[in-house]
Parts: structure tokens; C-alpha cells; sequence
């Protein structure tokens, strides 16, 4: 009988290497704690440190969602002023 292996999605193994670096308890806690094999996660930390822009990237990527967001609201919030000030505009002449 095979074991099915299991995947992890890259944001959960992104976290998994976060939580190494923050906390400095060992990958082998860290792994006990998350359930993980100790190997994984030291491949995942030493694969992190290899290529730090995909860390990177992902944050800047949720960051410009964020920021896309913000933009939007702030634009509705800038019209609805402007209709206001027209509006008052209107009434005081």
C-alpha cells in the first residue's frame, strides 16, 4: 500500500519559513509543531534563501492588491466630495 504524498501550497510553505526566521526555534520544533517532515521544511528554508524574490514578489503581489483597493475607495470617496462641493456650490449662489 502507497502512501499518498502530501502538497503544500507555496503561501503555507512561505509562512512555514517565516515562522523559522521569527521565532528561531529550530526547523525541527517548527516542523513538529506544523505537522511537517523536518526535511521539507529545511529544503523550503534553504530553497527561500536561494531565491528571495519569489518571497518577495509574493508580498509585493498582495501588497499591490491592497494598494489597487485603497486606490479605488479613495477615488469613490474623492467623487462623492466633488458632487458634494458642487451641490453646495449651487445652493450658496
Amino acid at each position: 500500500m502507497s502512501r499518498q504524498r502530501r502538497q503544500f501550497t507555496p503561501e503555507f510553505k512561505q509562512e512555514a519559513v517565516a515562522l523559522v526566521v521569527r521565532s528561531g526555534q529550530s526547523t525541527n520544533q517548527v516542523a513538529k509543531e506544523l505537522g511537517i517532515g523536518q526535511t521539507s521544511l529545511s529544503r523550503w528554508l534553504r530553497q527561500a534563501k536561494a531565491t528571495p524574490a519569489k518571497v518577495n514578489g509574493f508580498q509585493a503581489a498582495e501588497e499591490l492588491k491592497q494598494l489597487r483597493r485603497e486606490v479605488e475607495r479613495l477615488r469613490m470617496e474623492r467623487d462623492i466630495l466633488k458632487k458634494a462641493a458642487a451641490f453646495f456650490a449651487k445652493e450658496s449662489a
